[in-house]
Protein backbone atom coordinates (compact mmCIF):
# COMPACT_ATOMS: atom_id res chain seq x y z
CA UNK A 1 0.00 0.00 0.00
CA UNK A 2 1.34 3.16 -0.90
CA UNK A 3 2.08 5.95 1.77
CA UNK A 4 -0.56 8.29 0.03
CA UNK A 5 -3.63 5.40 -0.39
CA UNK A 6 -2.68 4.48 3.44
CA UNK A 7 -2.58 8.14 4.93
CA UNK A 8 -5.56 9.10 2.98
CA UNK A 9 -7.49 5.63 4.43
CA UNK A 10 -6.48 6.49 8.20
CA UNK A 11 -7.92 10.14 7.87
CA UNK A 12 -11.21 8.98 6.26
CA UNK A 13 -11.49 6.54 9.44
CA UNK A 14 -10.66 9.12 12.29
CA UNK A 15 -13.14 11.13 10.57
CA UNK A 16 -15.70 8.61 10.27
CA UNK A 17 -14.52 6.97 13.97
CA UNK A 18 -15.56 10.85 15.08
CA UNK A 19 -18.15 11.36 13.86
CA UNK A 20 -19.85 7.73 15.24
CA UNK A 21 -18.73 8.74 18.49
CA UNK A 22 -20.76 11.54 18.27
CA UNK A 23 -23.97 10.10 18.02
CA UNK A 24 -26.95 10.15 20.68
CA UNK A 25 -28.13 7.08 22.25
CA UNK A 26 -31.53 7.80 20.07
CA UNK A 27 -30.26 8.18 17.14
CA UNK A 28 -28.14 4.54 17.12
CA UNK A 29 -31.45 2.85 18.22
CA UNK A 30 -33.28 4.22 15.61
CA UNK A 31 -30.33 3.36 13.13
CA UNK A 32 -30.55 -0.08 14.64
CA UNK A 33 -34.47 -0.90 13.54
CA UNK A 34 -33.96 0.89 10.37
CA UNK A 35 -30.95 -1.70 9.75
CA UNK A 36 -32.98 -4.26 10.98
CA UNK A 37 -36.21 -3.49 8.37
CA UNK A 38 -33.40 -3.16 5.49
CA UNK A 39 -31.74 -6.54 6.44
CA UNK A 40 -35.32 -7.97 6.90
CA UNK A 41 -36.59 -6.98 3.19
CA UNK A 42 -33.26 -7.77 2.03
CA UNK A 43 -33.40 -11.17 3.24
CA UNK A 44 -37.40 -11.48 1.83
CA UNK A 45 -35.79 -10.60 -1.24
CA UNK A 46 -32.66 -12.77 -1.75
CA UNK A 47 -34.34 -15.80 -0.27
CA UNK A 48 -31.91 -16.09 2.45
CA UNK A 49 -32.00 -19.01 4.30
CA UNK A 50 -28.44 -19.05 5.90
CA UNK A 51 -26.29 -15.71 5.97
CA UNK A 52 -23.08 -14.44 7.53
CA UNK A 53 -23.39 -11.09 9.75
CA UNK A 54 -21.84 -9.94 12.59
CA UNK A 55 -22.05 -8.25 16.34
CA UNK A 56 -22.27 -4.66 16.48
CA UNK A 57 -20.12 -2.47 18.24
CA UNK A 58 -21.53 0.41 20.82
CA UNK A 59 -20.95 2.85 17.40
CA UNK A 60 -21.49 0.80 14.61
CA UNK A 61 -25.13 1.03 12.88
CA UNK A 62 -26.36 -1.91 15.26
CA UNK A 63 -27.06 -5.64 13.88
CA UNK A 64 -27.68 -7.21 17.18
CA UNK A 65 -31.82 -6.98 16.99
CA UNK A 66 -31.48 -7.96 13.49
CA UNK A 67 -29.63 -10.79 14.20
CA UNK A 68 -31.61 -11.74 16.93
CA UNK A 69 -34.88 -12.03 14.72
CA UNK A 70 -33.14 -13.64 12.06
CA UNK A 71 -32.16 -16.65 14.64
CA UNK A 72 -35.71 -16.49 15.88
CA UNK A 73 -37.61 -16.34 12.76
CA UNK A 74 -35.38 -19.90 11.67
CA UNK A 75 -31.97 -17.80 9.99
CA UNK A 76 -29.16 -20.25 9.98
CA UNK A 77 -26.78 -17.00 11.32
CA UNK A 78 -23.43 -17.17 11.03
CA UNK A 79 -21.08 -14.76 13.25
CA UNK A 80 -17.08 -14.72 12.59
CA UNK A 81 -14.29 -14.61 15.28
CA UNK A 82 -10.73 -13.44 14.54
CA UNK A 83 -7.96 -15.66 14.03
CA UNK A 84 -4.13 -14.84 14.86
CA UNK A 85 -3.36 -16.10 10.71
CA UNK A 86 -5.94 -13.02 9.38
CA UNK A 87 -8.75 -15.28 8.87
CA UNK A 88 -12.10 -15.92 10.29
CA UNK A 89 -13.62 -18.67 11.57
CA UNK A 90 -17.77 -18.79 12.35
CA UNK A 91 -19.80 -20.01 15.36
CA UNK A 92 -23.60 -20.49 14.58
CA UNK A 93 -25.70 -17.48 16.16
CA UNK A 94 -27.92 -18.95 19.01
CA UNK A 95 -30.76 -16.97 20.91
CA UNK A 96 -28.97 -15.70 23.88
CA UNK A 97 -25.85 -16.96 22.79
CA UNK A 98 -23.22 -15.91 24.59
CA UNK A 99 -20.31 -13.27 23.72
CA UNK A 100 -17.13 -12.35 24.40
CA UNK A 101 -14.20 -9.91 23.42
CA UNK A 102 -12.70 -11.33 20.75
CA UNK A 103 -8.69 -10.64 20.12
CA UNK A 104 -9.00 -6.43 19.27
CA UNK A 105 -11.56 -6.45 21.60
CA UNK A 106 -14.67 -6.74 19.18
CA UNK A 107 -17.61 -8.54 20.87
CA UNK A 108 -17.71 -12.10 19.52
CA UNK A 109 -19.92 -14.74 19.63
CA UNK A 110 -19.07 -17.83 22.10
CA UNK A 111 -19.86 -21.48 21.19
CA UNK A 112 -18.82 -24.22 18.56
CA UNK A 113 -16.29 -22.87 16.19
CA UNK A 114 -16.52 -23.69 12.50
CA UNK A 115 -14.02 -23.12 9.94
CA UNK A 116 -13.35 -20.71 7.27
CA UNK A 117 -15.25 -23.19 4.85
CA UNK A 118 -18.39 -22.52 6.42
CA UNK A 119 -18.97 -19.35 4.82
CA UNK A 120 -19.51 -21.24 1.44
CA UNK A 121 -22.82 -22.29 2.74
CA UNK A 122 -24.68 -19.11 3.04
CA UNK A 123 -26.64 -16.98 0.84
CA UNK A 124 -26.16 -13.98 1.58
CA UNK A 125 -23.15 -12.13 3.38
CA UNK A 126 -23.16 -8.54 5.81
CA UNK A 127 -20.16 -7.05 7.07
CA UNK A 128 -19.30 -4.36 8.30
CA UNK A 129 -17.54 -1.20 6.90
CA UNK A 130 -16.79 2.00 7.52
CA UNK A 131 -17.61 3.53 4.32
CA UNK A 132 -18.53 2.15 0.96
CA UNK A 133 -18.30 4.74 -2.73
CA UNK A 134 -21.05 4.69 -5.45
CA UNK A 135 -18.61 2.29 -7.55
CA UNK A 136 -18.78 -0.65 -4.58
CA UNK A 137 -14.85 -0.02 -3.19
CA UNK A 138 -15.83 -0.68 0.52
CA UNK A 139 -13.18 1.34 3.26
CA UNK A 140 -12.69 -0.96 6.49
CA UNK A 141 -11.37 -0.47 9.77
CA UNK A 142 -8.07 -1.41 8.56
CA UNK A 143 -7.36 -4.90 9.56
CA UNK A 144 -7.89 -6.79 6.17
CA UNK A 145 -10.26 -9.55 7.75
CA UNK A 146 -13.35 -9.59 5.24
CA UNK A 147 -11.22 -8.12 2.41
CA UNK A 148 -8.87 -11.23 2.61
CA UNK A 149 -12.50 -13.76 3.76
CA UNK A 150 -13.75 -11.80 -0.23
CA UNK A 151 -10.48 -12.41 -1.93
CA UNK A 152 -10.30 -15.97 -0.64
CA UNK A 153 -14.06 -16.76 -1.88
CA UNK A 154 -14.49 -18.04 -5.55
CA UNK A 155 -18.46 -17.83 -5.66
CA UNK A 156 -19.26 -15.83 -3.49
CA UNK A 157 -23.28 -15.25 -2.44
CA UNK A 158 -24.20 -11.37 -2.72
CA UNK A 159 -21.91 -9.28 -0.25
CA UNK A 160 -23.59 -6.05 1.53
CA UNK A 161 -22.06 -3.39 3.75
CA UNK A 162 -23.66 -2.05 6.58
CA UNK A 163 -22.91 1.99 7.35
CA UNK A 164 -25.02 4.60 8.11
CA UNK A 165 -26.65 7.08 5.56
CA UNK A 166 -23.74 9.57 5.35
CA UNK A 167 -21.41 6.85 4.82
CA UNK A 168 -22.00 5.85 1.68
CA UNK A 169 -19.59 8.26 -0.40
CA UNK A 170 -18.97 9.64 -3.87
CA UNK A 171 -15.22 7.62 -2.96
CA UNK A 172 -12.54 5.57 -1.11
CA UNK A 173 -9.37 5.65 -0.83
CA UNK A 174 -8.73 2.02 -2.70
CA UNK A 175 -5.54 -0.51 -3.12
CA UNK A 176 -5.42 -3.63 -4.77
CA UNK A 177 -6.44 -5.57 -2.00
CA UNK A 178 -9.85 -4.10 -1.01
CA UNK A 179 -12.62 -6.21 -2.46
CA UNK A 180 -15.98 -4.32 -3.46
CA UNK A 181 -19.15 -5.19 -2.25
CA UNK A 182 -22.19 -5.32 -4.50
CA UNK A 183 -24.67 -3.39 -2.24
CA UNK A 184 -25.18 -1.52 0.97
CA UNK A 185 -27.69 -1.37 3.60
CA UNK A 186 -28.06 2.07 5.66
CA UNK A 187 -31.01 2.52 8.43
CA UNK A 188 -33.03 4.46 6.01
CA UNK A 189 -32.36 2.73 2.40
CA UNK A 190 -31.00 -0.71 0.87
CA UNK A 191 -28.74 0.09 -2.65
CA UNK A 192 -27.45 -1.85 -5.03
CA UNK A 193 -24.04 -0.84 -6.31
CA UNK A 194 -22.71 -1.36 -9.99
CA UNK A 195 -19.61 -3.18 -8.85
CA UNK A 196 -16.11 -4.09 -10.94
CA UNK A 197 -15.98 -7.19 -11.24
CA UNK A 198 -14.29 -9.32 -8.13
Amino acid sequence: MSDAIDNAKRALRAELRERRSMMSDAARESAADGIRSQLDRLIAQVGARSLSCYLSTPTEPGTRVFVDAAVAAGVRVLLPVTRTDGLLDWIVAEPGGAVADGMFGLPEPVGEVLSPLALSEVDLLVIPAAAVDAGGMRLGWGRGYFDKTLGSMENPPPVYAVVFDSELVDEVPRDLHDQPVDGVVTPTRTVVLATETR
